[in-house]
């Protein structure tokens, strides 16, 4: 039987921590500061979140599938030394124009493709009541208008030039802008402090 529960999906490079490019040791993670404390508020809101990030690295053979879970398992770690649970971070290894064969390939989990989606709701067995997905990028955006979640784009990452580049191409904007993940998670919360 299916969990019903609230979830938020979060991008991991330029979201949760600071953007530096294609992050290979887990020494590089920096948390963004109050990103640890907005994942507390979700949680203690009711949501389950996860982690959802394009790793397309692995398909350019600049690190591997390893690599990435020790920074993932690392990213998870310092956000609960600041009280926040992230239950997992789920990540695309492909690329279309990749130099690694095996990852070099098109494919539905590389945002805005929606397989992590599906790939997270059936390892955890959940039915999403609510959703919201918080990024840096366009691609975060129209992920989450394909499954019907609110949308937050932040200004720390790549998201001040995105969000130029969606007034310049005069496309749809998220439900929400905010500064970072701490004022989303505020916004998102109604700036609610009970709880």
């Amino acid at each position: 039987m299916m969990k019903k529960t609230k979830v938020a999906f979060l991008d991991r490079d330029g979201t949760i921590n600071e953007e530096k490019g294609y992050i290979k040791e887990p020494s590089e993670i920096e948390i963004i500061s109050g990103s640890a404390g907005a994942v507390e508020k979700l949680n203690k809101a009711g949501y389950l979140v996860f982690g959802i990030s394009n790793q397309s690295g692995i398909a350019r053979g600049y690190f591997s599938v390893d690599d990435v879970l020790k920074v993932n398992r690392r990213t998870i770690e310092l956000v609960g030394e600041g009280g926040g649970e992230i239950i997992e971070i789920f990540f695309c290894p492909h690329h279309p124009e990749g130099s690694v064969p095996e990852y070099s390939m098109k494919c539905g989990c590389r945002k805005p493709g929606t397989n992590l989606i599906t790939e997270a709701s059936e390892k955890y067995g959940l039915e999403f009541t609510e959703k919201i997905v918080i990024g840096d990028k366009i691609c975060d955006l129209e992920l989450g208008k394909r499954i019907g979640a609110v949308t937050v784009l932040v200004a720390t990452g790549y998201g001040a030039s995105e969000r130029k580049n969606l007034e310049e191409m005069q496309m749809a904007g998220p439900d929400l802008h905010a500064e970072n993940l701490a004022q989303a998670v505020d916004l998102i919360l109604g700036n609610s402090n009970s709880g």
